[in-house]
């Protein structure tokens, strides 16, 4: 039930995030969701978009640090307390959520949560036995144009 993001690692100077959004942009890459985390030096672009095959050949192309990795998203409803309700079992089972990320708009009244794991598998166990609503590839192909 993983999805998979990309990672890219840039250096925080003038224009580096316009160099990566330009070169998918032009290759026809939709950016579904991300997160951008960084330090005064360097920051960690997260990606959820419609090609993630090519989202790497163009990130090796131009030599940027990325990496592919798996991650989960939860669909909960938009309502105050609800992503504590996510967190609960987490904290129970001793599992570190390592980022997270969210956006909306995937169907009315919902929001969806990125989380990244250690140990993704161990983590969607938890949330499956807790009736966490898991998203897997197949619901995010239904927002327009994801490939996965």
């Amino acid at each position: 039930m993983a999805l998979k993001q990309i990672s890219i690692f840039l250096e925080n100077s003038p224009g580096r995030l316009l160099e990566i959004t330009t070169a998918f942009g032009e290759a026809g890459i939709n950016l579904k969701a991300l997160c951008l985390a960084g330090t005064s030096d360097f920051g960690v672009l997260r990606l959820i978009c419609s090609d993630l095959h090519q989202a790497r050949n163009i990130a090796m192309e131009h030599r940027w640090p990325a990496r592919v990795d798996e991650i989960l998203a939860v669909r909960i409803p938009d309502h105050p307390g609800n992503l504590a309700g996510i967190l609960m079992p987490l904290s129970d089972g001793c599992i570190d959520v390592e980022y997270m990320y969210a956006f909306t708009g995937f169907s009315p009244g919902e929001a969806v949560m990125i989380l990244g794991f250690k140990d993704v598998e161990k983590a969607a166990d938890v949330l499956r036995s807790s009736d966490v609503v898991l998203l897997g590839a197949d619901e995010f192909k239904t927002l327009e144009g994801m490939e996965y």
